[in-house]
C-alpha cells in the first residue's frame, strides 16, 4: 500500500505543517472528547449515592463546556486536514496539466481525450478523499481508541478484553473486502474513463453522427457501455453493502459481551453503576469510528487505484524536452534560415516516412511543398518546430541544429498554420489573439485589437467577421464549429501572422478556400511574407508557382525542385500536376 502512495509523499511534505496543526488540533478534539465519560460517570455515580440540584448543575456545565471546545477543535481539525487536501488537489491537478502540455502529439494519438479527462476529474476527486476524510477518519479513530483504551482498562481490564474479542475478526474481515474494493473500484475507473472518451468523441463528432444518421446507434453503443458501469458499480456498491453490517454485528457483539460481563461485574460488586455508565459511554463512542472504518477503507483504496492512474500518465516522461538546449540560445535572435541535412525520419509505429532529405531554405525566402497524399510533406515542415523530433544535426535554424534552441524560444520564432485547424471556444478576436502576450492597460487593448483586425484583412477575412452581429466578439462554439472551413483556415492565417514570427509554416492552409479567395489571401499574404522565410504546403498549382522554389515530394524524397518555370520544363510531377489543374479549370469556366 506504501508503495502505491509514494508519488503522494512529496506532497505531504510540502504540507506537513498543515497536518501537523491538523494533528494537534485532532488530538486536543479526542482528549476533549475522552473526558465526557468520566463526568457522565461521575455524575450517575452522584445520583446513585444521593446528589443535590446544584451538583447536578454542576456536571452539566461541565458536559456543556466540554462539548463547546470539542467542536471549537472540530471545526479547526477539518477545516486545516480538509483544507490540505484540497490544497494537494490544486497542485497536482496543476502539475499534471502541466506535464500534459509538455507532451508530444504522439502521446495524445496513444491516450483518449476521455480517459485523460477522466483521470483528471474523477481519479483526482478520489485522491483528495484519501488526503482528506480518509486520513482525518482514521488518525481519530487510532488516536481516540489509544485514549480511551488507558481509562477503560482502568476500569476493568476483563472487561476490556472481552469486548475487544471481536476487533481481530473485524481487521481480517476489512483486510479481505479492502482489497476486492480495490480491484472493483479500478475496473469502474477504467469503465468510466471509457464512457467520458465515447461522450467526448461523440459531442466532438457530432455534425458527422448526424450526417451519417448515426444517432441511434451511438445512443445504444452508449447505453451498452452505461450499463456496463453500472453493473461494475452495484459490484462495489454490493460489497460495501456486505462490509458495514458485518462491521455492524461484530460491533453488536461486542456491545453484547460488554452489558453481559459488565453486569455479573455490578451485580457481583467488582464494579460500581457509575463506572459501567463510563465504559458504555466510551463504547458508544468508539462505535462511529469503529464503523468509520469500512469507508475509510472505501476510500483508501479507491485513492489507492486513482493514484496509480494518474502516476501512470504523470510518469511518461516528454520525448521532446530542451536536454540538448544551450541557455545562451534563449535570447539569440532567429534570423529563419533553414536546413535538412541528409534526413529521415521513422515513427515509433511505423517504417521510415523520410528518406535523405537535404534542403536548404534560405532565410526571408519562401518555399512550396507539393506532392501526392501521404508523401510526408506534413511530417516534414512539422520537425521545423520539433512537434516530431528528427535525430540531432538532421534540421538546422540558422545553422544551429534546433535541438540547441530551448523549445520556447525556437517556436516563439514560428507561426505555424496545421493542417487540421483547431480554434477554441471563445471569442473570434481571442483566437486570432492566441499566442501574443495578453493586453494589460487601456492603450495596450487598443492596439492589440488594432493588428487583430490587420491580421485577420492579411487573411482576407476581416469583412466576414464584421458582418456577424458581434463583430470579433463573436464565440465561435466548440472547435470553432460555428464557421465554415474556410473561415476557420483563415482565422487560423492571421493567428500565426499576428505573432509576426521569423518563420510562417501554412501546411496546405488553403484547401478549405475557392481560388478567388485563395488568390485574394496570397495577395495579402505576400506582403507579410517580406523578410520572413515562408513554407507552405498546396496541392494547387496555384498556390505554389510563385514561391521562389518548390520542393516536389513523393515517397518520402524530393523528386523535384526547382522555380515554376524550371519544373515545367522539366515534363515531370509538377507538370503533369500543371496540366491536369489548367484542364480542371478549362472545364469550369466553359
Amino acid at each position: 500500500m506504501f508503495r502505491r502512495l509514494s508519488p503522494l509523499f512529496p506532497y505531504l511534505k510540502r504540507y506537513w505543517q498543515s497536518f501537523a496543526w491538523g494533528g494537534l488540533a485532532l488530538i486536543t478534539y479526542n482528549g476533549t472528547k475522552a473526558m465526557v465519560p468520566l463526568v457522565v460517570g461521575k455524575a450517575i455515580e452522584d445520583m446513585h449515592q444521593g446528589s443535590s440540584i446544584a451538583k447536578i448543575g454542576y456536571d452539566a456545565l461541565q458536559l456543556l463546556a466540554l462539548a463547546v471546545v470539542s467542536g471549537i477543535f472540530l471545526y479547526l481539525m477539518r477545516q486545516i486536514i480538509i483544507g490540505a487536501s484540497r490544497e494537494i488537489e490544486y497542485d497536482l491537478r496543476n502539475d499534471l496539466f502541466a506535464h500534459l502540455e509538455l507532451q508530444p502529439p504522439s502521446f495524445f494519438q496513444q491516450h483518449r481525450t476521455g480517459d485523460i479527462m477522466a483521470r483528471s476529474t474523477n481519479d483526482l476527486n478520489a485522491v483528495r478523499q484519501l488526503l482528506g476524510p480518509a486520513i482525518m477518519y482514521s488518525a481519530n479513530t487510532i488516536f481516540f481508541t489509544a485514549i480511551a483504551l488507558p481509562f477503560m482498562i482502568r476500569i476493568s481490564p476483563w472487561l476490556t478484553l472481552c469486548a475487544f474479542v471481536p476487533l481481530p475478526f473485524a481487521s481480517v474481515l476489512v483486510q479481505y473486502f479492502g482489497a476486492r474494493i480495490h480491484t472493483r473500484f479500478e475496473r469502474i475507473q477504467a469503465m468510466f474513463s471509457d464512457i467520458s472518451a465515447q461522450a467526448e468523441e461523440n459531442f466532438s463528432g457530432a455534425r458527422l453522427i448526424r450526417a451519417f444518421a448515426q444517432e441511434e446507434a451511438q445512443i445504444a453503443a452508449f447505453e451498452e457501455s452505461n450499463r456496463e458501469y453500472i453493473r461494475r458499480s452495484l459490484m462495489l456498491a454490493r460489497l460495501m453493502a456486505m462490509l458495514w453490517p458485518t462491521l455492524e454485528f461484530f460491533l453488536g457483539i461486542s456491545m453484547m459481551l460488554t452489558l453481559f460481563v459488565g453486569g455479573r461485574e455490578i451485580i457481583q460488586h467488582r464494579m460500581t453503576v457509575g463506572q459501567f455508565s463510563t465504559y458504555n459511554v466510551y463504547m458508544v463512542m468508539l462505535i462511529w469510528p469503529m464503523i468509520a472504518i469500512g469507508w475509510v477503507v472505501n476510500l483508501v483504496q479507491r485513492g489507492a487505484a486513482s493514484i496509480v492512474r494518474i502516476d501512470q500518465l504523470m510518469k511518461q516522461q516528454p520525448v521532446i524536452d530542451d536536454s540538448e538546449a544551450k541557455p545562451e540560445f534563449a535570447a539569440t535572435p532567429i534570423a529563419g534560415s533553414i536546413e535538412f541535412n541528409n534526413l529521415s525520419f521513422s515513427y515509433a509505429t511505423g517504417g521510415e516516412v523520410l528518406h535523405n532529405i537535404s534542403l536548404e531554405i534560405p532565410a526571408g525566402s519562401s518555399l512550396a511543398i507539393v506532392g501526392p497524399t501521404g508523401s510526408g510533406k506534413s511530417t516534414l515542415v512539422s520537425l521545423i518546430p520539433r512537434l516530431q523530433d528528427a535525430a540531432s544535426g538532421m534540421v538546422l535554424v540558422d545553422g544551429r541544429p534546433i535541438h540547441e534552441y530551448p523549445l520556447a524560444t525556437l517556436r516563439h520564432a514560428i507561426g505555424f498554420v496545421p493542417q487540421e485547424t483547431f480554434l477554441f471556444s471563445t471569442t473570434i478576436a481571442d483566437n486570432i489573439a492566441f499566442g501574443v502576450p495578453a493586453a494589460t492597460t487601456k492603450e495596450s487593448h487598443q492596439a492589440l485589437d488594432q493588428a487583430v483586425e490587420s491580421a485577420a484583412h492579411t487573411a482576407h477575412i476581416r469583412t466576414e467577421i464584421l458582418e456577424f452581429p458581434q463583430g470579433f466578439a463573436t464565440v465561435v462554439g466548440e472547435r470553432g464549429m460555428t464557421l465554415s472551413g474556410g473561415q476557420k483556415q483563415r482565422t487560423a492565417i492571421a493567428r500565426a501572422i499576428l505573432r509576426d514570427p521569423r518563420i510562417l509554416i501554412l501546411d496546405d492552409a488553403l484547401a478549405s478556400v475557392d481560388t478567388y479567395t485563395e488568390e485574394q489571401i496570397l495577395n495579402g499574404l505576400r506582403a507579410a511574407m517580406q523578410g520572413r522565410t515562408t513554407i507552405f504546403i498546396a496541392h494547387r498549382v496555384s498556390t505554389a508557382r510563385n514561391a521562389d522554389r518548390i520542393a516536389v515530394l513523393a515517397d518520402g524524397r524530393i523528386v523535384e525542385f526547382g522555380t515554376h518555370d524550371e519544373l515545367l520544363a522539366r515534363g515531370g510531377y509538377y507538370n503533369d500536376l500543371f496540366e491536369k489543374q489548367s484542364l480542371e479549370e478549362e472545364i469550369l469556366t466553359a
